[in-house]
């Protein structure tokens, strides 16, 4: 078991400018650059890391989540619908209306399996019920896959494609299911790991928002008001944590040559300023180095 990181000064900055609410962080190896959206600032970001050259695309509306196009640029799902950025000329078509009601709903975290299937759920605005759900995008037709929720977050899948992780984050519960990659299909759904869900708890260490599975089969999840990281085995044993200076982390991406860089988004967009000078990189796109390599993401393909 690896020794839990107590301190903030091994977590660096990656970009300078904080996001309101930072989401999706996507290493694209070909690019050699790291990709993320700002949800409530209507835009995508691409940072090259070498030249540090930075540029971002404004969206009409709240992004959920980005994935790579297999044909070239992003997938980027909009409130409204499922959207082909072309990075290269900036030009944003439909691909897909979305199929509920968007004054109350809108797509959220997202990730594509080893089949190029687009595994996005959605968020219920309201948070009074689960009424969210998990989305299959698969050759441009949408499947409701029927994991109700009211916070869809954190779907990754193991490495051999026989897992899905999937959280729910007002619930501080991650599920997981077995996954067949041929049928796209998933069942026996099983508690992963339930959170301590008191609020007001002096220990209160957040609760499951956006992740990623190690090159181990390790899953790395944020812990949105949490200030944390951790590391959980196939079994949902903590296996690290990684304190950070931001509370709000939503999400985690490995990139880098070796992809043993962990890029964590996080957002401050509603925060106090008591918290937001207690937590300094809040908004800001961190990095830390880990010592497992994590896998390069699957692209959409239609």
């Amino acid at each position: 078991m690896s020794a839990p990181s107590s301190a903030f000064d091994a977590v660096t900055s990656a970009f300078a400018d904080p996001m309101l609410l930072g989401e999706s962080p996507l290493w694209h190896a070909e690019e050699g650059a790291l990709y993320w959206i700002d949800i409530p600032g209507r835009a995508v970001h691409r940072l090259h890391l070498d030249s540090q050259q930075h540029q971002r695309w404004d969206m009409p509306e709240e992004p959920g989540s980005i994935v790579k196009h297999a044909q070239g640029g992003l997938v980027v799902a909009l409130r409204t619908g499922m959207f082909h950025l072309h990075t290269g000329t900036g030009a944003l078509s439909p691909m897909l209306e979305a199929p509920y009601d968007t004054a109350r709903i809108r797509f959220n975290d997202g990730r594509c399996d080893a089949a190029g299937r687009f595994w996005c759920g959605t968020i219920y605005e309201p948070r009074d019920r689960e009424a969210g759900t998990l989305y299959c995008f698969e050759r441009n037709v949408l499947r409701d896959a029927h994991h109700p929720v009211t916070t869809s977050n954190g779907v990754a899948f193991s490495p051999d494609q026989r897992l899905m992780y999937h959280s729910n984050t007002p619930a501080h519960r991650i599920n997981v299911y077995d996954y067949d990659l041929a049928t796209g299909q998933t069942s026996n759904c099983r508690l992963l790991r339930q959170f301590d869900s008191d609020k007001s708890a002096p220990d209160y260490g957040g609760r499951p928002d956006g992740a990623a599975v190690d090159s181990e089969g390790a899953y790395w999840c944020a812990m949105f008001e949490g200030g944390r990281v951790l590391r959980l085995s196939p079994e949902g044993e903590i296996l690290q944590e990684i304190r950070l200076p931001a509370r709000c982390p939503t999400m985690v991406a490995f990139g880098g040559a070796d992809l043993r860089t962990l890029y964590i988004t996080t957002g401050r967009n509603g925060r106090s300023d008591a918290e937001l000078a207690q937590y300094p990189l809040s908004g800001h796109v961190l990095a830390v180095r880990v010592d497992v390599a994590g896998r390069l993401e699957y692209s959409y393909r239609p």
